[in-house]
């Protein structure tokens, strides 16, 4: 774009401090002693810190040792059952009855719906354990399982072959190697297209009008149309890039360009950043600035020219150069290496003449410093580019996450739609002991033992724990 038009930034405080800003130093000078606890400390960037990862770490060793402790005992009680039990451990269970005459041919019976209602039956000389949904005790364990695998994708996110968060700046124009890419790739801004919403139209009229009332701004589309290319001597150090043409494709929001594992996000943009600026030397006291000589200085290098010399033997020497100019406690500095508020202070020699004419020229000022100057610099005209800002994201740890999930929830079904039930019967004399045992669902193992005994001798087991409850409850009335 051309000089004249409208400065409008755009983009966000934050982004522009991570450009700008080394953390290492900005917090420290920001905030003192507090501000270096917190950037040592890693808050900054909570999620890789040292500290979380440690955290991340013991809560998996934590995990480990938990699981170790408790599926191992768990294991031997479950494997080394046997159907035949001590008469007391028979009548200590929560849901038991006694059956004085039981027949053999009602015995049968039972063991026959037990297998029908799919338990798992053994019979030890008349003793009778009946088993199902044993794997349901495996629930929580398996839940550990895929903690355990999602904690060390976490901490693979520290691995940058597995884990890549990053973020590019390109200027319209210019190809710029992709940060965290070893120098593999490029990439070239051949165009920004940002699209505003037409204030005429009614369907927007009043939303942009309150939006613009206090202060905002949106955008119908910001893309950048952009080439990747591969650097095929890259495994080379100290080599000029030879590069290959990969894609060409456009990035806008929620559209990413992906490529070689990597995705491109539109993320932000810097609206009107300077590329180029024209001065003219003209009389201080020339009314209508009539140009003696006129120079262009390019913004967009990294070394700008500093020293520009006339035939007719003017001279005129850039001393100081501050791309992004403001003043902090008196004193001039630039908050970024980026030319988006350009400011110089300008030694201009007149022919024949070694003693030089100081000024300090920015967008809006015109000083001279010592107010005798003779020869006055005066902006022309200048240019201005878009810069895009693209995140670059390459994440391989999410099937881990996801596998980790997966085993997650198959341990939460696992541990919440079944349940194991057991089922003991102990003959004593002519007839037996019933007991029943589950770690949930009482009513289910209920209704189970009623359709095994229906229509015999054996007797409903009673639940003993609101017997004793209401015995307690009894004992409490009379005192």
């Amino acid at each position: 774009s051309k000089g004249g038009e409208e400065m409008v930034p755009s983009l966000p405080h934050f982004l522009e401090f991570l450009e700008s800003r080394n953390p290492a130093i900005y917090y420290e000078e920001q905030f003192g002693i507090l501000g270096k606890i917190y950037y040592q400390l890693g808050f900054y960037e909570l999620y890789s810190s040292w500290w979380y990862m440690i955290l991340i770490s013991l809560i998996g060793i934590s995990l480990v040792i938990c699981s170790i402790d408790r599926v191992v005992p768990l294991y031997r009680a479950l494997k080394m059952q046997k159907p035949k039990r001590h008469e007391t451990f028979i009548n200590r269970q929560r849901f038991y009855s006694e059956s004085p005459n039981v027949t053999d041919k009602e015995m049968k019976q039972v063991i026959k719906r037990l297998e029908k209602l799919r338990y798992n039956v053994k019979n030890d000389d008349g003793h009778i354990l009946a088993e199902k949904g044993r794997f349901s005790r495996w629930g929580p364990y398996v839940n550990h399982i895929g903690l355990i695998i999602i904690l060390i994708a976490a901490l693979l996110r520290m691995t940058p072959w597995l884990y890549l968060d990053d973020y590019v700046w390109v200027r319209e124009g210019e190809q710029v190697v992709i940060p965290g890419t070893e120098n593999k790739y490029y990439i070239e801004n051949k165009e920004f297209i940002l699209e505003k919403y037409d204030k005429n139209d009614e369907q927007f009229k009043d939303a942009l009008e309150l939006i613009e009332s206090r202060g905002g701004e949106v955008h119908k589309n910001y893309q950048t149309n952009v080439v990747i290319y591969e650097n095929m001597d890259a495994s080379i150090p100290g080599t000029e890039p030879k590069l290959e043409k990969l894609l060409e494709g456009e990035v806008w929001m929620n559209n990413p360009l992906k490529f070689d594992g990597y995705t491109l996000y539109q993320s932000g943009y810097q609206q009107n950043e300077f590329s180029s600026m024209s001065f003219k030397i003209h009389g201080t006291n020339d009314l209508d600035e009539e140009a003696l000589e006129t120079l262009s200085i390019d913004l967009t290098s990294s070394a700008i020219e500093t020293e520009y010399e006339f035939e007719s033997g003017f001279r005129v020497v850039i001393d100081k150069y501050y791309p992004d100019y403001e003043l902090e406690d008196g004193e001039p500095r630039s908050k970024t290496k980026f030319p988006r508020n350009p400011a110089f202070v300008f030694f201009v020699y007149p022919p024949n003449n070694n003693d030089p004419e100081i000024s300090f020229l920015a967008i809006g000022q015109n000083i001279d410093a010592t107010g005798e100057n003779e020869y006055k610099l005066s902006i022309v005209d200048f240019e201005t580019r878009f810069a895009s800002g693209l995140t670059l994201r390459k994440d391989y740890t999410l099937p881990i996450f996801g596998l980790g999930a997966l085993i997650f929830m198959i341990g939460v079904v696992q541990g919440m739609y079944w349940q194991h039930r057991r089922i003991w019967i102990h003959p004593k004399g002519e007839g037996v002991l019933l007991a029943a045992h589950t770690n949930k669902n009482w009513f289910g193992i209920k209704k189970d033992i009623e359709k095994v005994i229906f229509d015999t001798n054996i007797n409903m087991v009673v639940d003993q724990q609101d017997i004793e409850g209401n015995k307690k409850d009894k004992g409490d009335e009379n005192e």
